[in-house]
This record gives structure tokens, C-alpha cells and sequence, in this order.
């Protein structure tokens, strides 16, 4: 089950319940990548006091004015008018580079995050993938880190800047008038308790409304890579439906949040306006019995609507703050994940030179299914240069082999040994580097054919690339296209036939010139043919290497040096292909005799 995206209803429910000091803490980390910009963020800070203090100046002078309408004094009221434009003048100033600066911080800090995600998401253990869908992931690094733009942008900016209107604000309130500012903040404790009761709830509708996104993000993804299948069953309308459920379910949760901050903001409103009545009806008191002056309480007045519309944006503010925690929370999970290579850096450097490969008793059982046992002491040796075909009724365990090869999992038992040594005391990148594989389903991006041969070598010349193709085989073929080399493959090769897609593979894995060469069913899927093409160009990738060749078609491993039969996870008999023939009820003969 996958650990987010799919929880169970106990597990979905309990952020609503509570926002733990856990999760704001978790959500500081990804401040780590603004910390390289912080002298532009410290920079963006400056300016955004010099607004906040130039938009606090303007009561004040507001106020100034009005007192001076009482004298006859002209220029009095020209000066102070002046004042006020020059000020209004800096506020502007002052914004301008505050909002640039906070930008250039956002932007960078945000790609390196979208840099560090990527890079960490493809160096997880695969078992990590068995457990995840395409989509979902998807999700988390494209809206994820999207909402999160708008946080760093504007949210933090804000937040902060509303904080220092009403800490400044209430200061000279108080410098005002004692009296009015008492009333003013009488109702502050109820307005921040009630904030924190609607911010956890928002946070919690958020945080499920990013999951609902990432499942419907999932169908999108799963329809869209098999819509050769989905038209083939006529299933646009199932999938259509699936996703408007989805799609459907996201809106309910969006308005049930949007009900929670409509009542919050409503509420804030209320007891703001409400607050300034109150000041005013006092202020007036004040004013007739002498303790005021009418240019004072008109500061007063603009002090407190400026110090209520900061509390009243705070509201809003904390509500985005808190969607936004919960979607660092789901950026986290993944973020915390082990990568593969993790312990590497405690081991030393060893490069595979003569491709030996041994498996010793080696037993295994998939993490998504730990009760059923795949591989069961399992023992086959395959020597330097040598070819070793596997065969076996399908589940016998023939691709698992590949795949802890390349340690793609971990053994439950026993030891898998190349050149003698523990393939877990190799470094993850120069064991894989060692190796190369052609798979039954080719896997080309969708680029250019010289982008996927290259791919084997990213640092290969163009005459390298030129001569793997012409090894493969594919040479013919690319020089054919009008564009040759430059020929667009499309989305996971589809513009190529089969044939010509395994030809690239081979030239890839060529390019690559591994020591252990790993063939899972490359001719499996070919037309005649093609099969004669390719099969050639994998005889002449062989030479020399140690090979690991799956296959089906048995009469394409004749020539193998040894031919490892599997049933059930172990080896039921193994040698070369004249003495498994004629072995009485032997496996391998019986599973030639269904071929013929």
C-alpha cells in the first residue's frame, strides 16, 4: 500500500485533528534553500521595514494636517501636504525593491528545491517505486512546490510585514491614547485563539485536498501511457468518469476549506469594524472632555484601521501558511526517504574488471510481498567472458535475478558475489556502471536517436556513437530517416518499430562496453526478420563480456556455454545445451518439447 496517496481513513483523518509542533518544525527545513540568498533576503528585509515605517508615517502627518486646517497658516498645510507626497513617494520606492528582491529569492530557492526533489527522487531504492505511482510523484513536484511559490513569494512577505504594522502600530497607539488602545486590543486574545483553531482545521483540509490532487494526478498519468489500451476497450468514458470522481472529490474539500476561511475572515471583519465603532464612539468622549485632540483621534482612527487590516490579513495569511505546511509535509516524506547510494561513502573504491558473477544460496522475497518467496537458495556461477542462459516457466524467478544483480533490491539471504566479492561492498554507481542491459520492452526517451544511443555514454564522442549504431546493426536504418541521427524517437520510442528500438538498446549498451552484459528477452517480441538483425548484433556485444542472457525461444541459447534451468526459485538442472536434451524427464527437454 502506498504510503501517501492511498493511506487508510485513520491515517487521512489524523492531520486534521492536530497540527503538531513536528510539522512546523519539519516545514522550517526547507528554509535550507534560501539560506545561499539570504543576503538578498536580508536585503529584501530592509526594505521591507523602510515601507512598513513609511506607511506608518502617513497617519501621522494625516493627522497633522487636520490640526493645521484649525490655523490660517497656508504654508503650514503646503508643507505638510508635501511631506505626505514624498512619503507616499519612498513607500513606493521601498515596495518596488521589496517585492523584486523577495522574487529573485523565491524563484531560486524554489528551482533548487524542484533541483534537490528530482535529484533525490531518482536516486530511491526501487522498492520505493513499487510502492509509489508515477503520477502521484508527479503531483508532489509540480503542485506541491507550486503552492509553495505563492508562500515564499507574497505569503512570508506579508506575514511579516502585517507583524510589523501591528507591532509599531500598537506602540504608538499606546503613545496616543492608553485608553482607546486598551479598548482596541480588548478583543486580540479571542481573535488569536479562534485563528488557531480554524488554522489547524484549514491546514488539516488542505493537506487532504493535495492527496485527493495527486490521485487524480495518478489517472491522468496511468491513462495517458496506456491509451493504446484504453481505446482498445473502449474505455474513455471508464477513465473519464474515474477522474471526474477525483476531480470531483478535490472540489468538495476545496469548498469545505474555502466554508472554513470564508466563517474565519467573516469573523475577523465582525470584530474589526466592531473595534473601530468602539473607538470612535470613545474617541469622540475623549475629545469633548479635552483629553484628545480632533487631529489626534483622526490618527487614532487611521492607526487602528491600518493595525485591524494587518490583523484581519494575518487571518488569511495563516490560513495559506498552513495549506502550505501541509504541503511541505508530503514534500517531506519523500525527501526523507533513504536514497540507495547512502552508505556509500564508507566504502572504498573498486572497479569490476573481470565480470564474474556467482549467486550463493541467495534467497528473496519482494517487499510488497514479503510472504512470498521468490528465489530459495538459489546457487549458479557464471565465469569471465562466459554465457549463461536462464530459462524456467514464467515466475521461476529469471528477471528477479537481473534485478538483484543490479542491486535493485536487497537479498533476504545468502551472498550475490562479482569478481569475488560482495556486490554490497561495491559503490551503487560503479557496480551498475560495470553492467549493461537490453530488456524485452525498450525504454527510449523521447528525444533524439543520438540523445538515446548517447545515453549509454554521455561523454562518448560522435564517432563512438556512429560505430555502436553500426555494431547494432541501426546504422542502416538511421541513415534512412531524413534526419538521420537528429530523427525524433517520440515519447518512449513509439515512432521506431520494435526491431529498431532493441538495435538502439544494443548500441546503447555497446557504447556502454560493460563488463556483464544482462539480454532479458531481447528478441522475444521480433518478427523474423528483425529477429536475425538484432539477434547478430547481440552475438557481436557478447564477445568477450560475461553475458546473462533470459530467454524464452530456446533455440536462440544453443550456443550459450551453460544453460541454468530454474523452477520455483532454484535451479532445477543446468549445463550445456546437448547434455540438457537428452536428460529423461529432464525440465529443460520438456519445455523444448512444448516449444517444438
Amino acid at each position: 500500500m502506498a504510503k501517501f496517496g492511498r493511506r487508510s481513513q485513520k491515517e487521512s483523518d489524523e492531520p486534521k485533528k492536530k497540527v503538531s509542533k513536528e510539522a512546523l518544525k519539519k516545514s522550517l527545513r526547507l528554509f535550507k534553500y534560501v539560506k545561499p540568498y539570504s543576503g538578498t533576503f536580508a536585503i529584501g528585509l530592509v526594505f521591507l521595514l523602510l515601507s512598513s515605517l513609511a506607511s506608518m508615517v502617513f497617519p501621522y502627518f494625516t493627522g497633522q494636517l487636520v490640526d493645521a486646517a484649525k490655523s490660517d497658516l497656508v504654508e503650514d498645510i503646503n508643507k505638510i501636504a508635501l511631506i505626505l507626497l514624498g512619503v507616499f513617494f519612498l513607500n513606493a520606492v521601498f515596495s518596488f525593491f521589496r517585492i523584486y528582491l523577495f522574487a529573485i529569492v523565491t524563484q531560486k530557492s524554489l528551482a533548487a528545491l524542484r533541483q534537490a526533489t528530482y535529484n533525490h527522487l531518482v536516486k530511491l531504492k526501487m522498492a520505493f517505486y513499487s510502492e509509489r505511482r508515477v503520477g502521484e510523484l508527479t503531483s508532489r513536484i509540480s503542485s506541491d512546490i507550486s503552492l509553495l511559490q505563492e508562500t515564499f513569494t507574497t505569503t512570508i512577505a506579508e506575514f511579516l510585514r502585517q507583524i510589523l504594522v501591528i507591532a509599531i502600530g500598537i506602540g504608538l497607539l499606546t503613545y496616543i491614547s492608553g485608553k482607546l488602545t486598551l479598548l482596541m486590543l480588548a478583543l486580540v486574545p479571542v481573535v488569536i485563539v479562534i485563528a488557531i483553531i480554524f488554522g489547524k482545521k484549514i491546514k488539516g483540509l488542505s493537506k487532504e485536498a493535495q492527496d485527493k490532487i495527486a490521485d487524480s494526478n495518478v489517472i491522468v498519468e496511468e491513462t495517458l501511457q496506456g491509451i493504446a489500451t484504453v481505446k482498445a476497450f473502449v474505455n474513455e468514458t471508464f477513465e473519464y468518469l474515474r477522474y471526474k470522481r477525483k476531480t470531483d472529490d478535490v472540489i468538495a474539500i476545496s469548498l469545505k476549506a474555502a466554508i472554513w476561511r470564508g466563517a474565519f475572515a467573516s469573523f475577523i471583519i465582525f470584530c474589526l469594524f466592531g473595534s473601530i465603532v468602539a473607538v470612535i464612539w470613545y474617541g469622540v468622549i475623549l475629545v469633548q472632555e479635552g483629553q484628545l485632540s480632533v487631529g489626534d483621534l483622526f490618527t487614532f482612527i487611521l492607526y487602528s484601521v491600518f493595525v485591524g487590516a494587518s490583523l484581519g490579513g494575518i487571518a488569511d495569511l495563516y490560513s495559506q501558511l498552513q495549506k502550505a505546511i501541509g504541503a511541505t509535509e508530503n514534500l517531506l516524506e519523500i525527501l526523507d526517504e533513504e536514497q540507495e547510494s547512502s552508505k556509500d561513502t564508507e566504502k572504498e573504491d573498486s572497479k569490476v574488471q573481470l565480470g564474474t558473477v556467482a549467486f550463493e544460496n541467495v534467497s528473496f522475497a519482494y517487499p510488497s510481498r514479503s510472504d512470498v518467496s521468490v528465489l530459495n537458495g538459489l546457487n549458479f556461477n557464471v565465469g569471465s567472458g562466459q554465457q549463461v542462459a536462464l530459462v524456467g516457466p514464467s515466475g521461476a524467478g529469471k528477471t528477479t535475478i537481473t534485478a538483484l544483480l543490479l542491486k535493485f533490491y536487497n537479498i533476504t539471504s545468502g551472498s550475490i558475489k562479482v569478481d569475488g566479492k560482495n556486490i554490497d561492498d561495491y559503490k551503487l554507481n560503479q557496480l551498475r556502471s560495470s553492467m549493461a542491459i537490453v530488456p524485452q520492452d525498450v525504454v527510449l526517451f523521447g528525444g533524439t536517436i543520438y540523445e538515446n544511443i548517447l545515453y549509454g555514454d554521455p561523454d562518448a564522442t560522435k564517432e563512438q556513437v556512429r560505430a555502436a549504431a553500426k555494431k547494432a546493426n541501426a546504422l542502416e536504418f538511421i541513415e534512412e530517416f531524413p534526419e538521420q541521427f537528429e530523427t525524433l524517437v517520440g515519447e518512449r520510442g513509439v515512432q521506431l518499430s520494435g526491431g529498431q528500438r532493441q538495435r538502439i538498446a544494443i548500441a546503447r549498451a555497446i557504447l556502454k562496453n560493460p563488463k556483464i552484459l544482462i539480454l532479458d528477452e531481447a528478441t522475444s517480441a521480433l518478427d523474423s526478420k528483425s529477429e536475425n538483425l538484432v539477434q547478430e548484433a547481440l552475438d557481436d556485444l557478447m564477445k568477450g563480456r560475461t553475458s546473462i542472457v533470459i530467454a524464452h525461444r530456446l533455440s536462440t541459447i544453443k550456443k550459450a556455454d551453460k544453460i541454468v534451468v530454474l523452477k520455483e526459485g532454484s535451479v532445477a538442472e543446468s549445463g550445456a545445451h546437448d547434455e540438457l536434451i537428452v536428460k529423461e524427464d529432464g525440465l529443460y527437454r520438456d519445455l523444448k518439447t512444448l516449444q517444438v
